[in-house]
């Protein structure tokens, strides 16, 4: 008789998302302590991994949509019984408790969310925010475990919730790994960065409103008004062509590139003179702890939630108000004139190391 699953995982990601980070980083480690892991799969959906390790396997659900994946899940629970579910996302993880519920087994359930709750319902239509509230409200009392990246998301979701803030669990993402380095020393493919005539400011994420690049552009025009510059935003998103219009009308297009989405942007954040980040909202954000890491000079927005605590409080990195964009430009300014030292930025987030994070989930967990 085979062994029982010890972790069933279920996320739905674009295939590049923070997810898809934590995701990637925590199984190897999970495999070194001898934890079997199931990774359960909805079609057309990541997280993308090139390898398993071993203990680790691929468990395809058979459904297209995380709407159409509650029956195939509680086939699942059923068959498998893991002793614990990590699920990941509010979508996911309503499925997740409802097929708990409906399966009858004890499996305990570990609902995790990546974002600041009330800004990203702030951003919803109306009715969309309700629901989305009162699903939170109804159906998050019977998870066994909530999970959150920063302690500003768990106060933000306690109070969504209704519950004191001690009953939410934050755990630091598992953000540096050994692959992380060597994915950064890979030859960086822009002559911007291997020709450097000038300062590069670079940008890491998806072009959408969270993101605020509109912000970021603007701000870097003024930077420009002072002094030679380029910028490079990495990744694509719904964002790009309004964008793109807003960096012609500026007259900085010559000096701003778009590069699309990047399977390694790594090298990128490793060659940036500063690395921009100028959210509206975030739950962390994973990429200034990588940017950190690699020694790169950080400038964030002070947004709810999490870059105060990357950046801790400002002593690893300016924060900045959001949407001030002359407020950006003058950090950047700063921070090109005064490089912070790298090996301060780099021990400023050993917390976020893979291994001691997936300690403390396996802890959460009750599987270490």
């Amino acid at each position: 008789m085979a062994e029982r699953t010890d972790l069933a995982i279920l996320t739905a990601t674009s295939g590049h998302s923070g997810v898809d980070t934590i995701v990637r980083n925590l199984l190897p480690e999970f495999s070194r302590a001898g934890v079997r892991t199931d990774v359960l799969r909805i079609d057309n959906h990541g997280p993308e991994l090139a390898e398993f390790p071993p203990g680790t396997r691929e468990v395809r659900l058979g459904a297209r949509h995380v709407e159409t994946a509650l029956p195939a899940l509680v086939r699942y629970l059923r068959r498998e019984r893991p002793r614990v579910l990590l699920s990941d996302k509010d979508s996911v993880n309503r499925i997740a408790l409802i097929a708990r519920w409906m399966a009858r087994v004890p499996t305990r359930c570990a609902v995790r969310l990546g974002t600041t709750v009330s800004v990203n319902l702030a951003n919803k239509k109306p009715w969309q925010a309700y629901v989305q509230k009162q699903s939170i409200r109804r159906l998050y009392r019977y998870a066994d475990t909530v999970v959150v990246p920063s302690h500003g998301a768990a106060e933000d979701l306690a109070h969504i919730m209704g519950r004191p803030a001690s009953a939410i669990t934050v755990l630091p993402n598992p953000i540096i790994a050994p692959q992380l380095h060597r994915a950064a020393a890979e030859p960086v493919d822009e002559p911007w960065l291997r020709h450097r005539d000038r300062p590069v400011v670079v940008a890491v994420g998806s072009l959408t409103p969270r993101k605020d690049y509109a912000t970021l552009i603007d701000a870097f025009a003024r930077l420009r008004e002072e002094r030679p510059a380029r910028l490079i935003l990495v990744g694509d998103g719904k964002c790009r062509h309004d964008l793109e219009r807003q960096a012609q009308s500026l007259g900085i297009a010559d000096d701003v590139r778009f590069t699309g989405h990047l399977a390694n942007p790594y090298p990128y954040l490793a060659a940036a003179d500063v690395f921009a980040h100028t959210s509206r909202w975030e739950g962390l954000g994973i990429v200034l702890v990588e940017a950190l890491a690699l020694g790169t000079p950080v400038v964030a927005t002070d947004c709810p939630s999490g870059p105060a605590e990357v950046l801790d409080r400002g002593r690893l990195g300016r924060l900045i108000p959001v949407g001030d964009a002359a407020a950006v430009a003058a950090a950047c300014a700063q921070t090109l004139d005064h490089r912070p030292d790298a090996a301060l930025l780099r021990d400023g987030v050993t917390a976020y190391q893979a291994r001691e994070s997936a300690e403390a989930y396996l802890r959460t967990l009750s599987l270490g």
